[in-house]
């Protein structure tokens, strides 16, 4: 049990910083957890191509790390900072003065 919980772990963060444009997404997230944006909003606020956005939401969604908010036909996508994992990344990057 403790090795599957470890996998999952290693998993999640390997999926969620394996590229810069995650780690962008991750950031301007964290430090804005009480607002959602729209993938065209991600975009004007970080210099990532949206090919590149809609993959890199699409990988932190499948590992909970974000969440996805719907308002009709649009979508907007905030951080889930109720992950254990999310909440230990943001207190480091906190700590470390990246958010």
């Amino acid at each position: 049990m403790k090795e599957e919980i470890e996998k999952r772990v290693i998993d999640e963060v390997e999926v969620a910083l394996s590229s810069i444009g995650k780690l962008k997404i991750l950031r301007l997230l964290m430090k804005n957890p009480d607002h959602a944006f729209t993938r065209y909003e991600i975009g004007k606020k970080t210099p990532i191509n949206p090919r590149d956005i809609k993959n890199n939401i699409q990988a932190l969604l499948e590992i909970g790390w974000l969440k996805e908010l719907k308002y009709g036909h649009l979508q907007k996508y905030s951080i889930n900072i109720d992950h254990n994992i999310v909440q230990h990344l943001s207190s480091f990057f906190r700590d470390i003065g990246y958010i």
